[in-house]
């Protein structure tokens, strides 16, 4: 198993640090790195801008993405990651605080591989932050695919 990393699309400083805190506890020695909104997202995942260096931006393992965020939302970043010839395998959790049954359906049809729903209690956003890594870090085989330089 190679190096796991997560590319983390999260605009709310707080979710973010308790993400952070919650993946360092499952013992999954993942690399995090965030951006703060879909367009950030789209960029750190073409390698443009200040994300050109593959060494400091590597490609993610995971994409853990919030749907409500500025310039461009999780919807287009996940329909732009599906369009992608080299990254439509890449694994897309999106991680949101919408229970709305029409995100969740419209995240499914434009692939995500899961949906799950932020809970408003600090412990409880631990608890299955934890999860969510030892899920899709340590239990779940990734598909392979691959990466254009």
């Amino acid at each position: 198993m190679g190096q796991r990393r997560i590319l983390v699309a999260e605009d709310q400083t707080n979710d973010a640090f308790i993400l952070e805190r919650a993946f360092n506890r499952t013992g999954s020695k993942a690399t995090l790195h965030f951006v703060r909104d879909g367009q950030e997202a789209i960029d750190y995942l073409e390698g443009q801008d200040e994300f050109s260096d593959r060494d400091t931006y590597p490609l993610p393992t995971l994409l853990l993405l919030d749907l409500k965020m500025p310039r461009l939302n999780g919807f287009d970043v996940l329909e732009w990651v599906r369009r992608q010839k080299t990254l439509r395998r890449l694994l897309v959790v999106v991680f949101s605080s919408s229970e709305e049954i029409g995100d969740i359906n419209r995240a499914y049809d434009l692939g995500a591989n899961s949906y799950m729903v932020k809970p408003n209690d600090f412990d409880e956003l631990l608890k299955l932050a934890e999860e969510l890594g030892r899920y899709w870090l340590l239990r779940n085989k990734c598909p392979e695919f691959v990466l254009k330089a």
